[in-house]
């Protein structure tokens, strides 16, 4: 049985709501409890939950899940701070403390910002708190969509170097088409990816798919993945200190990019668009880097500095890296010899326009 020094739980709404979808007390209680005597076996552990809506619409007394921005962001401000007055309740109990962090995608886009997190999170873990992560709701505005928490488990699960992720929810686990939970998975294919889904709930954002996602994301890190149900009884204590096959299983990769490739990959989310030739797509492919001459066209906005998709001929995304060009610039020089870009731009910069150490092939 393998030893996990770190881990992220991250629970579902549906796993800590009850039948009359008001916050399951008893259920956050007893996860509380389970974390605790993880902890007390030598393992860390970091909590990333979901339920900041679904508490809010509980203590407004409201029935469905609105559609409109500004009523979800004020309904997850008042489901928070209930959420977290339970989890710091019932770690008090144990005598460990809590620390609230919220985020959102701008957090991990921003390399300085994404490395602060970490060190958020390891001085936390230094003071055997328990970091319980969030995404922040009540100023997000596209992050409010179908499977915010489950990535952002995976985006946390890489960035503190945990050797494990387990997401808890509402089902067994990942079904195959004849309704039975596979208990693992060496490899996420299409066929894999297409028993996710697209399900949703009123209550929760994210679905079977989303978890998929995230548990590619995190394999391609090294991390383990688990997939489980969250009402099982003693799961966590079960899964991680006895070392019992609960759930589907997602073994993580030997063979992982470092961690800044890993940050351009799969942690920021991409500002624009540059499409690229035939050329230019078999020179990525040897690992060198991306020159304007090989460039055929600029999509969207975007930085020096901002993560870019690479796309081919097709508008297929075939790598991703972090461009030293603005969009504008990258317009006037595309198609170009190095030689040229003075004549062009005004100024001699850097003869890539995406490093091959800034980039990755998908």
């Amino acid at each position: 049985m393998r030893r996990y020094k770190r881990i992220v739980v991250k629970v579902g709404t549906k796993v800590i709501t009850a039948e009359d979808r008001k916050l399951d007390t008893e259920r956050i209680g007893e996860i509380a409890s389970q974390i605790s005597a993880i902890m007390d076996e030598g393992t860390e552990v970091i909590l990333v939950t979901s339920g900041a809506i679904g508490a809010g619409m509980s203590i407004l007394n409201i029935k469905k899940r609105s559609a409109d921005l500004t009523e979800l962001q004020a309904t997850a401000a008042i489901g928070q701070s209930h959420l977290m007055r339970l989890y710091g309740e019932y770690f008090k109990k144990r005598k460990i403390n809590v620390g609230q962090i919220l985020l959102t995608q701008e957090d991990f886009n921003d390399r300085k910002r994404y490395l602060n997190i970490k060190h958020t999170i390891n001085a936390l873990l230094r003071h055997k708190a328990v970091p319980v992560i969030n995404e922040n709701d009540t100023v997000a505005t596209e992050e409010i969509k179908c499977g915010d928490n489950d990535r952002l488990s995976s985006l946390v699960a890489d960035l503190c170097g945990a050797d494990m992720l387990i997401m808890l929810t509402d089902v067994d686990g990942l079904l195959d088409e004849n309704g039975r939970t596979i208990e693992s998975v060496g490899e996420i294919t299409q066929d894999i990816l297409k028993l996710g889904g697209k399900s949703r709930c009123d209550l929760g954002t994210g679905g079977m798919a989303t978890k998929i996602d995230a548990a590619l994301a995190v394999t391609r890190a090294g991390i383990d993945c688990v997939i489980a149900n969250g009402k099982t009884e003693m799961v966590l204590v079960r899964i991680v200190i006895k070392g019992e096959n609960i759930g589907t299983a997602f073994k993580g990769k030997k063979e992982k990019f470092i961690a800044k490739k890993r940050w351009i990959a799969f942690s920021s989310k991409t500002k624009g668009a540059i499409r690229i030739d035939e050329g230019a797509e078999e020179a990525l492919k040897k690992n060198k880097s991306l020159l304007a001459s090989g460039i055929a066209a600029v999509e969207g906005s975007f930085d020096p500095g901002d993560v870019v998709a690479i796309t081919d001929a097709s508008g297929k995304e075939v790598a991703r890296g972090v461009v030293s060009y603005s969009s504008a610039e990258v317009s006037k020089i595309k198609g170009m010899k190095t030689a040229d870009f003075k004549a062009a731009l005004g100024y001699k910069g850097r003869d890539e326009v995406v490093h091959k150490d800034n980039l990755v092939i998908l």
